[in-house]
């Protein structure tokens, strides 16, 4: 399945942007998937992974700010962000996800990302 992610942008602290991520196969709905993301000098980390019933969970740097969906019919994903900090500056990536929010890996390659900066 290859995926494309959209939507990041340049936003100042406190604001919104929701990102998108498109598959290319109707298998898609088959697959737990997540959102992650990649800030400079950093290791990647998963940010919100969602089930393929759509049960979610969140690390806790973004819990209370962060939204993940997905639309299995339209084989896609959202992630809605909101009240950004700087600290949410980063990479951000969708791929297929299997563990945990600690111990994760993904089935997919990785695809060019959607580059989220906050200023402050």
């Amino acid at each position: 399945v290859q995926l494309v992610e959209s939507g990041g942008g340049l936003v100042q602290a406190g604001g919104s942007l929701r990102l998108s991520c498109a598959a290319s196969e109707s298998t898609y709905s088959q697959y737990a998937m997540g959102w992650f993301r990649q800030a400079p000098g950093k290791q990647r980390e998963l940010v919100a992974p969602i089930t393929t019933g759509g049960n979610t969970n969140y690390v806790d740097s973004v819990k209370g700010r962060v939204n993940i969906s997905r639309d299995n019919a339209e084989n896609t994903m959202f992630l809605q962000m909101n009240s950004l900090k700087p600290t949410d500056t980063a990479l951000y990536y969708c791929n297929t996800h299997r563990g945990s929010l600690n111990r994760w890996g993904v089935l997919g390659t990785w695809g060019q990302g959607t580059q989220v900066t906050v200023s402050s």
